[in-house]
């Protein structure tokens, strides 16, 4: 029988907040420690510990406590101080091998492991340069561009294995043939965890009443990060078009970090009236907060960044509207309903709006999402994936020595 692997997490970002990347390398943690595997986090100095996770974090930077999500310059010196908690904890423990998510992660543990020569795997969630520019953090006519996607190109080049969380990512790296094994491990969704039902009618009603929401009115939800690439002001937007149609309906949007901002977008926009912004919803919460929704709607514009959020909509039953992008595709399939072209507010709204007048649509929808996700994205089935992977990885290492 094959021993447990020592498995190091090289997690750059605050982990955990309750978004995204986050939420990936949370569930992979848990599924390679339900298959028996140690796994060792270490991540930046702030976010919330995870019980039963063993979480290190590295040392705040003496000038600046906070930082905001998403590309920054500052960050490059808490990725220092992260590579200097690394190289501690090499020194005093034994892996067998380095899990980097993001591209720092990757570059972290391919430069700091190498006197110990641990295997690296690069779990890649989208371009450095696509989301810097997404972020508007990196112009892509600007003289920092090409330096910037040189040292992508570079760290893609140095991991022994990527793994991608899309198909997508895997057909962007197409370029690098066979210089290094790239294997698809798409974002997956605990399905156990984000299930219909979690709230009776009952608790459904009592909860929108006290966000201010119609009690059996339709409600549109969405529960991720609000930043413009994320498609929020297109949402809000769309919402103004339906106002205008006179179509009743509501929207529940959760998340952080720029309520307050899009809260006066909102109003300015003139639907103040049908929007509940909720703040920052925590993880073990999203359940019941996708609960009081009848349809989810997904609006990232990005092209590269996978949607993880989507994966939780389809495990809640919840039809889906989307930009028609490849990722959506990937996730939602035939049964997702896709805006186009991406990023027109109107053709949200009128997605939104055909949902809205086909109940019978809606269920079916709902229903075939979850089986979707229950057939194609489970992450006990990721986690074998992830763990065979490791394997061959380490014994190819030992072969080698």
């Amino acid at each position: 029988m094959d021993r447990p692997l020592r498995i190091l997490m090289i997690a750059p970002t605050s982990f955990f907040l309750d978004y995204g990347c986050h939420v990936r390398i949370l569930e992979e943690a848990r599924v390679l420690q339900r298959l028996g595997h140690q796994v060792t986090i270490v991540t930046y100095y702030l976010g919330r510990d995870i019980p039963g996770l063993e979480i290190l974090r590295c040392r705040p930077t003496p000038w600046r406590a906070d930082y905001e999500v998403g590309s920054s310059l500052h960050k490059l010196a808490f990725d220092v101080f992260l590579a200097w908690r690394v190289w501690d904890v090499l020194l005093h423990r034994r892996f067998d091998l380095i899990h980097g998510h993001l591209y720092e992660g990757a570059l972290i543990g391919k430069v700091v492991g190498r006197p110990w020569r641990l295997p690296v795997v690069f779990d890649r969630q989208g371009s450095l340069t696509g989301e810097m520019v997404d972020h508007r953090f990196l112009n892509p006519n600007g003289p920092w561009y090409r330096w910037v996607r040189l040292l992508e190109e570079r760290i893609n080049e140095m991991a022994d294995v990527i793994v991608t969380s899309t198909q997508q990512g895997a057909v962007q790296l197409g370029y690098l043939g066979d210089r290094v094994r790239i294997r698809p491990l798409p974002d997956c969704v605990n399905a156990d965890f984000f299930r219909p039902g979690v709230l009776s009618r009952e608790e459904i009603r009592a909860r929108r009443a006290a966000l201010g929401l119609p009690p059996e009115g339709p409600v549109v939800v969405y529960l991720g990060l609000l930043a413009d690439w994320q498609g929020i002001p297109q949402l809000l937007q769309a919402a103004r078009v339906l106002k205008e149609r006179e179509v009743p309906v509501h929207f529940l949007i959760g998340g952080f970090p720029a309520e307050e901002y899009y809260r006066r977008m909102a109003q300015s926009l003139g639907v103040g009236d049908r929007v509940v912004f909720t703040g920052k919803v925590p993880y073990e919460e999203s359940p019941a907060h996708l609960a009081l929704g009848d349809i989810a709607v997904a609006p990232k514009l990005s092209a590269t960044e996978g949607s993880g959020k989507i994966l939780n909509y389809m495990a809640m039953a919840l039809p889906t509207v989307a930009f028609d992008t490849p990722v959506s595709r990937e996730y939602l399939g035939s049964l997702g309903v896709y805006a186009s072209p991406p990023g027109s507010p109107v053709a949200l709204a009128d997605c939104i709006q055909a949902l809205l007048e086909q109940p019978g649509l809606r269920q079916a929808l709902g229903n075939g999402l979850r089986q979707r996700a229950l057939r194609h994205f489970s992450w006990d089935r990721a986690g074998r994936q992830l763990v065979a992977i490791y394997r061959e990885l380490v014994a190819r290492k030992r072969g080698a020595r």
